[in-house]
């Protein structure tokens, strides 16, 4: 009898009212009733969709934005509710989108950027729902930050800089909003009152913080080292590409090669369409990126993007090159002689034979997004030893180019390594010219009706050149290396490119075009210049190739990428050095003479980037004007520094020197801090009110006196203890000046300025007079 009533008693416990007391009354302790802060929490997560929507040119937003503002309408007008079968829902909906992401990782194998965004992006428009207290905001908050920084590394152009900007504008008062909601504070008010501000937001000090902020980030950005970065060997590459048939890399696939119905895609190397008529450039694609190029084509391209690359050094983006020289252009002879990689089915990574030379040489990491379509010819700096493609293999010719079995897309993305040797002057001139047979058979072609003229002109430049030395000190041209760097230098000087893309006439069918070139026209368009310096150098015996690719571009130091145009397509010389390998000559006027490439030190890059960068907007005199003062300023500084550091290796004399001298700095240093920090100080005082400045004031003298107040009294508390610390009539100086700044602060009471100052000096005085 005792055990039923007690099951009895058992029954009649109302558990399940208390468990709904329970689950209703948990959450009230801390739902968020601020509008303001979820309006600003929402505008937070809607701009990291929309950044991440910009940045990677997707559209999640018209989806994502709309869900997102109805979650949070829904989450406001629900928020003191258990909301039990939306939560199983959510839970459900966030289960999806996990088995989606999975789903989606096996096809995104090396990059899941995107993917990951994408998932979060889900995940937060569940999350929106259910946002019922402030730590849940809290949430969302972080996952805005979350997607702005996804966005950040998919950036690639200035548009995302805007969306940070306006993130960071609304993430201030956020921030100040959410701080008060964890210390329980009243709600902010956005009226301007003059003695009422302590409970609205301050804007001037928002704005201030903001400017603050980005000046700094600015700063950092532009100082900042640039180390060798990608140290996890995991590089950005589309999304897999499947092959339809085989690939065998011997075709190359430029549209802009085809001429009025002709569809063999090489070009009638006449100069001629299929009519008689001249041959025309295409105005979208660059001629010689071809298994065979024809230089005796007229007109230029229209300018677009076509490549954003992400290097960490300059440098020249190779594409194709050529052997044979056909008196009209050029072509590949071995181009049927491809070797084809494959890579795993479980990595993005191909690996390409390392290059041979025994120069010293420097590991480089490019990363490629093509913005616009190009041929199946694959953009790289020299020597590549790793390439992330998505396609399961590519081709490699015997130029060292790289061929894919697709035509490069708008929106293909693909990494390299290459392996790129320096360029060391002195090495290169003492280089054997003992050549191979295999790189005299391929790389010394000329055509025999040019052979001899040509060489004879060449030993007449370079004999004239020998002549010239006798009076002036100059470097002999005793070496490969020095007769192609003066012959190109020498083209540039002496030959011209016309002002008009069709001022130079068509070749005949009978004409050669360097023997035009040298005899004829004196000069050219600027591929011939470096068609002819080609050509030179094999009449005298050098060993040398033309190479076609792209310039570094246009560096953006906002966003750290190279911008490349279709019209920095062109093409220059390579000459073959035993031992070392192939290096470039530009003949080309008005390019660098030495292509850009690796350097011993790239730590600092993008702040001589941003330089270049902001003094092409210069005029040339007051670009020239800088660089002196900069280089002045430089070159002083390290003497100084080298002269300091040079006297601790004198003996105990320049060690004592350098210790005085130390110290002698130091204490400058100090005197000039003290006098800044006290300037500042003063500049402080000023913009203060009247009774707030004398308030301060009186402050920061106790506090000198060891006596100051502490931040939790109130002036009425630390003036009515001064008189246990002070004097009497300092203490009732102190307890006057207090009264009347609570009377000015939260009162409004005009003080009476000129007798608390009068005061005020009195006891300054009297206390200088004590010591």
């Amino acid at each position: 009898m005792l055990n039923l009533s007690r099951m009895n008693r058992f029954w009649r416990v109302p558990v399940g009212n208390f468990w709904r007391q329970n689950l209703q009354r948990s959450p009230l302790t801390e739902v968020e009733d601020s509008i303001s802060l979820r309006l600003l929490v929402l505008a937070l997560v809607i701009l990291g969709i929309g950044a991440t929507d910009i940045a990677a040119e997707t559209s999640f937003s018209f989806w994502a934005l709309p869900l997102s503002v109805l979650g949070a309408i829904w989450s406001y007008y629900r928020r003191r509710d258990a909301n039990v079968a939306v939560k199983f829902c959510i839970a459900i909906g966030m289960l999806m989108a996990l088995g989606s992401f999975f789903g989606r990782l096996v096809g995104e194998l090396n990059d899941t950027r995107l993917g990951l965004a994408e998932l979060l992006i889900q995940l937060q428009v569940l999350h929106s729902f259910d946002t019922p207290r402030r730590k849940n905001l809290g949430y969302s908050i972080v996952i805005g930050l979350i997607l702005l920084g996804v966005a950040a590394t998919l950036s690639q152009t200035l548009a995302f800089a805007p969306v940070l900007l306006l993130f960071l504008a609304i993430a201030l008062p956020t921030l100040v909003l959410d701080y008060r909601s964890r210390l329980g504070l009243q709600p902010l008010k956005t009226q301007k009152e003059k003695f009422n501000q302590k409970n609205s937001l301050n804007f001037k000090f928002l704005t201030l913080t903001f400017l603050l902020i980005v000046s700094l980030g600015l700063a950092i950005f532009a100082v900042l080292p640039r180390f060798p970065g990608y140290q996890l060997r995991n590089f950005p590459v589309s999304s897999a590409i499947q092959l339809k048939g085989n690939f065998t890399g011997r075709s190359i696939i430029n549209p802009g090669y085809v001429r009025q119905g002709s569809g063999n895609n090489q070009g009638s190397g006449t100069g001629q369409d299929q009519n008689g008529q001249p041959g025309k450039v295409d105005n979208n694609f660059y001629y010689g990126f071809n298994s065979q190029i024809n230089q005796n084509l007229r007109g230029e391209m229209k300018p677009k993007v076509v490549m954003r690359v992400r290097s960490q050094a300059e440098g020249f983006w190779r594409v194709l090159g050529f052997d044979r020289y056909t008196g009209k252009g050029w072509e590949v002879s071995r181009n049927e002689d491809v070797t084809t990689l494959k890579r795993s089915p479980w990595s993005y990574q191909i690996y390409l034979n390392p290059p041979l030379t025994t120069a010293k040489t420097q590991e480089i990491v490019q990363t490629y997004t093509v913005v616009a379509d190009l041929p199946n010819l694959i953009p790289a700096m020299a020597y590549p030893k790793e390439i992330y493609f998505p396609t399961p293999m590519v081709a490699v010719d015997t130029e060292n180019g790289l061929r894919s079995p697709v035509e490069l897309s708008e929106g293909l993305t693909y990494t390299v390594i290459s392996e790129v040797p320096y360029r060391d002057r002195t090495l290169l001139g003492q280089a054997s010219t003992n050549y191979p047979q295999q790189i005299k058979k391929h790389y010394l072609q000329i055509p025999p009706e040019i052979a001899e003229k040509v060489r004879q002109r060449t030993e007449e430049i370079l004999t004239n050149y020998s002549q010239e030395r006798v009076t002036k000190s100059s470097k002999r041209l005793d070496s490969p290396y020095e007769k192609a760097l003066y012959l190109a230098q020498y083209l540039k000087q002496r030959y011209s490119v016309p002002q008009n893309p069709l001022d130079l006439p068509y070749l005949e069918e009978k004409d050669d075009l360097v023997e035009a070139f040298l005899f004829k026209y004196n000069g050219g368009y600027p591929d011939h210049f470096s068609t002819v310096l080609t050509v030179m150098l094999r009449s005298i015996g050098i060993p040398a190739r033309l190479v076609a690719g792209f310039s570094p571009g246009e560096f953006n130091p906002f966003t750290g990428l190279y911008v490349v145009r279709n019209t920095d397509a062109y093409v220059m010389t390579e000459v073959f050095f035993p031992k070392y390998g192939w290096f470039a000559f530009d003949p080309i006027p008005n390019h660098p003479l030495i292509p850009p490439s690796v350097e011993d030190t790239q730590t600092f890059s993008v702040l001589r980037q941003l330089w270049h960068w902001v003094a092409g907007w210069l005029p040339s005199p007051v670009t020239g004007l800088l660089n002196n003062v900069f280089e002045t300023i430089f070159r002083w500084v390290i003497r100084a520094i080298a002269w300091f550091l040079a006297l601790f290796s004198q003996g105990w004399f320049g060690i004592l020197t350098g210790l005085i001298l130390a110290t002698t700095a130091a204490f400058f240093g100090w005197l000039a801090w003290g006098q800044w920090r006290e300037w500042r100080n003063r500049r402080w005082l000023k913009k203060l009110p009247a009774m707030e400045s004398l308030y301060q004031q009186m402050l920061q003298w106790t506090t000198q006196k060891g006596l100051g107040k502490h931040p939790a009294q109130t002036p009425l508390e630390y003036a009515k203890g001064s008189y246990q610390h002070h004097a009497p009539a300092t203490a009732e100086v102190i307890d006057e000046i207090s009264q009347a700044y609570v009377g000015w602060r939260y009162g409004g009471h005009t003080p009476n300025l000129k007798r608390l100052r009068q005061r005020w000096q009195g006891i300054k005085k009297a206390g200088k007079a004590d010591k």
